[in-house]
């Protein structure tokens, strides 16, 4: 599934938006969350819909998909005459009240965090666009003394992670005007949305894979390690590296320190406390994930292969459970089924008819993001009939035959070996299952929380909302942080207004933040002594302000701090299989601003997106290479 990237607005038409970033695969789990104090209230209700034990992950994702189904039916956008889409003029009349009773400094950021108008948005985004390309356009640059090597010292920027927010901050940031270092345990940056293609042979590992000194053009240092511990208090970050050579192993343990910390760690898989997923499921987060669940493909029909199986043993063998019908879920599915479609009847011809696909979901629909007719044309698509080219293959199969089964109000209550234990006690007898239901916080995460959450502060209260993930203010500054410390991406929650767990919401964050580095914004000014608030960024008062911050300054009627991160929704797509795609993308804020596309149309759509946000020219050419290779010569199947 793929999102819009804000860096792709076209300046036609108003700045057109036609450009897209792909989505960051299984971010079911992360629901979108309210905007205004009535959805903020809505969340803190509904808090315990990340707390593992409580409730059954049925329960859990049956609310989450209820919950955002209220939040999508309420969301406002401001419009150029000030008005909201909905019903909202009573909302606004008591934000205002509220502004206008509080302390100057708390009323100035209540007016900043408002909502900018579309249209001035939208402008602000072609202005920086253009400054992107001809920094002349925006502001004079005065980065000369930090690039001619003057005596003030670069402040230290330390960016942990290589994925999506990452990368995009990586690209952005003026390296000359900061001493930048990765810390990472993966030393590439991986274009997830292709995993789903990459596990059944599609595409190879290294073609969606770039490293990380090619992002920063070899100007940023790279640390090859796990951040284990955060210290807000002495500004350090303490490593774990491991090399191995042979059968021997060393462990390097080492600290690092920081002016300013960018954590973008992502999150990992939420396994909502079932017993036997963690053992048994197959995951699809990394490219390690990727490679077993391909070798764990072939190994079910070499297994089922055996001349001394029955049929039904078989069909046991080569059932492939899918569970999660998220964006995850339903491309991973895609992909399969067009692995068993078009290479089955080459490679296992006599095997087709005992192989099934189960999509396994726990609430009542499919692709949750998704207008309800695209969701209905997925479900359409998952149950048509096998295309089969070569008939003397179509010609033995069954009358009835199901290749892909969708299971929805199923939920997953444990995971043996063998079987699948669904909440209504119906068994399912699996070769491989894949387990695409959402997302959890790391254990870094969790650490730094309780660093900056100690003795009953902003942040231990601010996690009733947050849940697990790291509390930041509209700036995107950890609360509790002193500025100091930046959350962004998957791990971190907007307490202004929250955002989806989404590639394009971390590469958004990524370019705002590496924006307002580079125009040298003080992100840790200090706290009003009188109100005690973490005051906003500051702009370098030695830089002229450039044409997008001349906007932005007119939409806030501030020109005093940086405008907060404003995101901007511009479309999602996923694939379908058989070579159609969906597509839905955001032209206007409004619903009737939906553009909505399917089948061929959408998969021209799906491609020209995936190939032309490939990081960099070689992946640009190797993704093409690989769809030609298996075009014509179909998938490589040896396991080696």
């Amino acid at each position: 599934m793929v999102l819009v990237n804000s860096r792709g607005l076209a300046l036609a038409g108003l700045l057109a938006q036609s450009q897209i970033l792909p989505h960051k695969l299984q971010c079911d789990a992360f629901a979108f969350a309210p905007t205004t104090t009535k959805k903020n209230n809505l969340l803190a209700s509904s808090s315990r819909l990340n707390m593992v034990g409580k409730d059954t992950e049925q329960e859990l994702r049956k609310e989450i998909a209820k919950r955002n189904a209220i939040i999508e039916e309420e969301e406002k956008y401001s419009l150029a005459d000030g008005d909201k889409m909905d019903l909202s003029e009573e909302n606004d009349a008591e934000e205002d009240a509220r502004i206008s009773e509080s302390t100057p400094l708390a009323a100035k950021i209540g007016r900043l965090t408002k909502t900018r108008a579309y249209p001035l948005f939208l402008l602000e985004k072609g202005a920086q666009l253009l400054e992107g390309i001809a920094p002349s356009i925006g502001s004079e640059e005065s980065n000369d003394g930090y690039a001619n090597g003057d005596s003030h010292r670069k402040e230290r920027i330390v960016v942990l992670g290589t994925g999506w927010g990452s990368a995009a901050f990586l690209k952005d940031i003026d390296l000359d005007r900061y001493d930048v270092t990765i810390i990472s345990p993966r030393n590439f940056f991986l274009f997830t949305p292709m995993l789903a293609g990459a596990a059944v042979g599609t595409v190879e590992y290294r073609s969606i894979t770039e490293p990380v000194r090619e992002i920063s053009k070899n100007k940023a240092a790279y640390l090859e390690a796990t951040a284990t511990n955060i210290d807000p208090k002495t500004n350090t970050v303490v490593c774990e590296s491991v090399f191995c050579e042979g059968t021997s192993c060393s462990i390097n343990d080492f600290s690092v320190e920081y002016d300013y910390l960018v954590v973008s760690v992502g999150a990992q898989t939420n396994t909502f406390g079932i017993p036997g997923v963690r053992e048994h499921c197959a995951f699809l987060k990394q490219v390690d994930d990727a490679r077993r669940i391909r070798t764990s493909i072939v190994n079910c029909f070499e297994r089922a292969n055996a001349p001394n199986l029955s049929d039904e043993e078989r069909k046991a063998i080569l059932t492939f459970a899918v569970i999660g019908a998220g964006p995850t879920g339903i491309e991973f599915a895609s992909e399969l089924r067009d692995f068993v479609e078009q290479d089955g009847p080459k490679y296992y011809p006599t095997l087709l008819k005992n192989v099934r696909i189960k999509i396994i979901e726990a609430s009542s629909t499919v692709l949750a993001p998704f207008d309800k007719s695209l969701q209905e044309e997925a479900i359409r698509q998952l149950a048509r009939v096998p295309f089969i080219k070569d008939e003397s293959v179509a010609s033995i199969l069954p009358g009835d035959y199901k290749l892909t089964e969708l299971l929805l109000d199923s939920g997953v209550k444990e995971v043996t070996g063998e079987k699948i234990i669904l909440s209504d006690e119906s068994e399912i007898e699996y070769g491989l299952a894949v387990w695409a239901a959402g997302n959890g916080p790391l254990p870094l995460t969790l650490q730094l929380i309780d660093a900056l959450g100690a003795n009953g502060s902003e942040q231990a209260e601010a996690q009733d909302v947050a849940r697990g993930r790291i509390a930041t203010d509209a700036w995107m500054r950890a609360i509790g942080g002193d500025g100091k410390i930046i959350a962004f991406g998957d791990c971190s929650c907007v307490m202004s207004g929250q955002l989806p767990a989404t590639a394009q919401v971390a590469s958004q964050q990524g370019e705002y933040l590496a924006n307002l580095f580079s125009k040298g914004y003080d992100f840790a000014p200090g706290t009003d002594s009188t109100e005690g608030i973490l005051i906003p960024p500051k702009p370098d008062p030695a830089k002229e302000k450039s044409i997008s911050e001349l906007i932005s300054a007119f939409a806030t009627s501030d020109s005093e701090y940086a405008a907060p991160f404003q995101f901007l929704n511009l479309g999602i797509l996923a694939y379908t299989g058989g070579g159609s795609a969906l597509a839905q993308l955001q032209v206007s804020p409004t619903e009737a601003g939906r553009v909505k596309g399917t089948g061929k149309i959408g998969f021209g759509l799906w491609r020209s997106v995936y190939l032309s946000k490939q990081v960099s020219l070689r992946n640009r050419v190797l993704v093409i290479v690989d769809w030609i290779k298996t075009q014509a010569f179909g998938r490589d199947i040896t396991r080696v």
